[in-house]
């Protein structure tokens, strides 16, 4: 079809067209070179152990799976204090503990008057947010937008606390109004500015309340029981006298939902009608089997184990899934080329090993984390390291992508150039880990302790009772069973170990440990 405008009156549309294309290929242009998004994925006790990617064939993990497979993968990520709110602390800090005044999971409010990651990055011209779980007892700074979980928050239709300061109840799954709140922010967000955004997930915490369409999803899979679960703790005092083990601690109402209270449990009083005939449906199943079963000793203790795995793996299908359901709103929003996904969790978590549920010991399951990383054009599909990485480098390795200036007082440092397709050989890189531990007695009975982890060994002072030392060979002894401190053979490592330890304890400035180290026994 043609025209029956005269040429003269096209001339002014032709110059109009070419102006606007010309516009969008410099915005497009502008867009590709400009600083990356971040979006950093934050859960709760999501062990690395029960994610596919880590090797776990029993579980599927798909979506944490495919930010791995396009981007890396840390296979030696080492938080520095096992426990939830002091990981996110040093997420915002890139401190120790004993640094950014965060040790313990207390009443203590987190110091926003610091030196924090946040604000670092708003300073570098990145719109700030954090939506989720925080349970740092205090509101987030250096935050363009935030609407956060109260504490724990809850499972199902949860509160979040928003700006100004207001609480706003919705209905619906934790996971599910995490994301929804998160892409709703990411559509209203100032497109003129690179954003960075935490997505704080409550999955896979205590008590491990599934989504609906999650209920016995893993009910036909029979866990195999990991060879150190009926560990009896020789030579080791302080994993001896714990509170966290699946036999002794881990409750049958609370934990396992058996025989539940739905009118009088504030957490399920949070239930709507609807959400509570299903749920209650599938547990007063549970519940009926158990009493018919009649278990005691072992076999109760494996059964126990059965089904908290079995709620534990279905809250985290949820975690998974919501994760799928954000990268398909970057891939259809055209974001994903120049957004970076982290996913991460605030530290390990026991799924059996030595008996036990929870973290906070510097043994493997609690001291690793999963830690994967997307980054388009730099981070080559497939990556894997080994290198020792740690929290306190969270936040330098997020300001080094940013292209920002990492602060003096963070102690970590940025990763990214093990990262990068064009490392070379000649990276360098730490070869010890630093760890310090410090919530005794409460809610489990571990004892506060320091330690430090190479490639092959562990080294770790316990104090405050316990006063012992634990060495293993990682190599030998994978599951840290046999401590060998003190066996015939043992005392050159010994010795190297607690001379880097110190050299540690002086480098991150840990006076307190330092004191301990000096009066601990030989």
């Amino acid at each position: 079809m043609f025209s029956t405008y005269p040429n003269h009156f096209l001339l002014p549309f032709r110059y109009l067209l070419i102006a606007v294309l010309t516009f969008a290929g410099l915005q497009a242009a502008a867009q590709t070179n400009s600083k990356p998004n971040i979006i950093f994925i934050f859960s709760d006790d999501h062990a690395y152990q029960a994610i596919s990617a880590y090797g776990n064939k029993l579980v599927q993990t798909p979506n944490i799976d495919r930010i791995a497979k396009e981007g890396a993968l840390l296979t030696n990520n080492i938080v520095t204090n096992s426990i939830c709110g002091p990981s996110r602390a040093t997420l915002l800090t890139g401190k120790y503990s004993h640094m950014n005044g965060y040790k313990r999971n207390d009443n203590t409010r987190f110091n926003t008057n610091q030196t924090l990651l946040s604000e670092t990055l708003r300073n570098s011209g990145y719109q700030t947010a954090w939506i989720g779980k925080m349970h740092l007892n205090s509101l987030p700074a250096g935050f363009d937008y935030w609407n956060v979980l109260p504490g724990q928050g809850s499972y199902y239709n949860p509160d979040f606390i928003g700006q100004p300061n207001d609480t706003t109840k919705y209905t619906g799954y934790v996971s599910n109004v995490i994301t929804q709140l998160s892409t709703e922010w990411l559509d209203k967000r100032d497109n003129s500015k690179p954003f960075f955004l935490i997505v704080g997930h409550k999955a896979t915490h205590r008590e491990w309340l599934p989504d609906l369409q999650d209920l016995g999803a893993y009910d036909k899979i029979d866990f195999p029981v990991p060879a150190n679960f009926y560990d009896e703790y020789k030579g080791r005092a302080a994993a001896l006298n714990q509170d966290m083990s699946i036999e002794k601690t881990m409750r049958l109402k609370q934990d396992l939902k058996i025989d539940l209270d739905y009118e009088k449990d504030w957490t399920y009083k949070r239930f709507n009608p609807e959400q509570k005939k299903v749920f209650k449906a599938y547990y007063d199943k549970i519940t009926k089997e158990f009493h018919e079963k009649k278990l005691t000793g072992k076999a109760l203790t494996e059964w126990k184990y059965q089904r908290y795995l079995k709620d534990y793996y279905a809250v985290a299908k949820s975690l998974d899934r919501n994760i799928g359901t954000l990268l398909d709103y970057l891939d259809k929003s055209g974001l994903a080329k120049n957004t970076v996904v982290i996913y991460a969790s605030d530290q390990g978590f026991y799924l059996g090993e030595h008996g036990w549920f929870d973290k906070r010991f510097i043994y493997e399951e609690s001291l690793k984390t999963p830690f994967v990383i997307r980054y388009p054009g730099v981070i080559k599909p497939g990556t894997r390291t080994e290198d020792l990485t740690m929290n306190i480098d969270w936040a330098p390795t997020v300001l080094n992508i940013a292209g920002a200036k990492i602060p003096a007082d963070m102690q970590g440092k940025s990763f990214l150039p093990l990262l990068k397709e064009t490392r070379t050989a000649q990276v360098p890189w730490r070869k010890e880990a630093y760890y310090h531990y410090y919530e005794f007695p409460d809610p489990h009975h571990v004892y506060p302790h320091f330690g430090l982890r190479t490639n092959r060994y562990k080294l770790a002072y316990f104090y405050g009772g316990a006063d012992s030392w634990e060495l293993f060979d990682l190599q030998k002894d994978p599951t840290e069973v046999n401590n060998i401190y003190g066996t015939k053979g043992a005392e050159a490592i010994s010795a190297d170990l607690k001379a880097k330890l110190k050299v540690l304890m002086n480098e991150y400035k840990d006076e307190e440990a330092l004191k301990i180290l000096a009066s601990a026994k030989k």
